[in-house]
């Protein structure tokens, strides 16, 4: 709104509530789905207690809702921990299968396949792509650090704090555990390709398989059931707060800004629930197969959502600029590599939205959800902004 127009705010604040509404009850979802390694009663039940779990802890509990995160994160980062431990183990000979796999499979079959039956470079390019396409969206929410920041204490030192930190996380967790990946499993491994939604496709749960560990599919199923639980809790407060303010913006209705004795918008969380409800499509199949597209959506629309955040930082790091503002002397943090990180990074995203459903123009590989939910998000947008000009 301050530096490029309220039109976009507008677009992409009802693109960004649409997110939330659709990926709260796929959390939901994929937490009923986890407990189905243990034991298997209608999904209902559990799609009920996450979902109340969730609204009590957005409505009541807020001030738990840190402790939560930071209890889960401390899981987490554990687990990252452990597993790649147990992946440097295996590589090493030291699983029970005394087998030492060293760099074997990066060349049998290769780190680098064919995809869509496509040969030569062409086709491992399209492979990588591709699996460009799908890490990109192992990194949403990432930019949520700034959502809570009305509500963190000291933000000028906790956010700068936290966004160096993302850095240093994404090596660590993401590159090298990728890494580890990449040495234990081979990548024609035909479990890999499974769809059981609980953590037996889980490469490191392969891993542990092949080499003869038999407790780690249990621990990273209670890991991954926590992260559901998590992310569920952090998609419940940045989709109200962001509807929020919306409302105190005047691009939304005036009654989302209503507040209880907590101090937390309960009218928007109250819609949030509502939406949970969506999670019940998954008992039946053709409703399932409604929300599945329903889901993709969301992905793209994440991708809609940077490319946009770098157009409003372009526009604000210029305006810093022509005002005479150093940037690394009077904020509490720069970004570093500007703007040349921010031009490459927009410029890489508006290839992968265009590319998205590059499939669906190969001949025989036509496929209408894919198409759909890849390019849908454009003419929304569009309809967004220029409808509210």
């Amino acid at each position: 709104e301050i530096f490029v127009d309220p039109a976009l705010a507008f677009a992409n604040g009802w693109n960004q509530i649409y997110s939330y509404l659709v990926s709260i009850p796929s959390e939901i979802v994929a937490a009923a789905v986890v407990i189905e390694f243990w034991t298997t009663i209608n999904n209902a039940i559990w799609i009920t207690v996450f979902g109340l779990l969730m609204l009590i802890t957005a409505l009541v509990f807020v001030r738990v809702y840190g402790e939560l995160e930071f209890g889960f994160s401390i899981l987490k980062i554990l687990l990252v921990i452990g597993i790649n431990i147990m992946a440097l183990v295996i590589t090493c000979g030291g699983a029970p299968n005394h087998t030492s796999i060293g760099f074997r499979y990066w060349r049998d079959p290769g780190t680098f396949v064919q995809y869509l039956g496509i040969g030569g470079s062409l086709g491992r390019f399209l492979g990588f792509w591709t699996a460009l396409n799908s890490a990109l969206y192992s990194y949403s929410g990432i930019e949520n650090i700034t959502v809570a920041a009305s509500e963190t204490r000291n933000p000028r030192r906790s956010i700068p704090m936290a966004a160096r930190r993302i850095f240093v996380r994404i090596l660590l967790f993401y590159v090298l555990t990728i890494f580890m990946i990449g040495l234990v499993v081979p990548s024609d491994d035909p479990n890999l390709l499974g769809s059981s939604g609980t953590a037996s496709e889980s490469p490191f749960v392969i891993a542990a398989r092949n080499a003869g560990i038999k407790v780690v599919p249990s621990i990273i199923n209670a890991v991954v059931l926590t992260s559901a639980w998590s992310s569920g809790n952090s998609n419940m407060l940045g989709g109200s707060r962001v509807i929020y303010a919306m409302a105190a913006e005047g691009h939304a209705p005036a009654f989302f800004m209503r507040m209880n004795r907590f101090g937390i918008p309960y009218v928007a969380v109250t819609l949030l629930g509502i939406f949970m409800a969506l999670g019940y499509m998954t008992l039946s199949s053709s409703a399932s197969t409604v929300f599945t597209w329903l889901q993709d959506i969301v992905s793209i629309a994440t991708l809609v959502n940077w490319g946009i955040i770098c157009i409003v930082y372009l526009r604000f790091y210029y305006a810093c600029r022509k005002q005479g503002i150093d940037r690394h002397k009077e904020l509490p943090w720069a970004a570093p590599f500007q703007p040349w990180s921010t031009w490459i990074t927009l410029v890489l995203f508006c290839l992968l939205f265009l590319t998205g459903g590059y499939e669906t123009f190969i001949h025989g590989q036509w496929d209408t959800e894919t198409f759909i939910s890849s390019y849908l998000n454009v003419p929304i947008i569009f309809v967004l902004y220029f409808g509210y000009k």
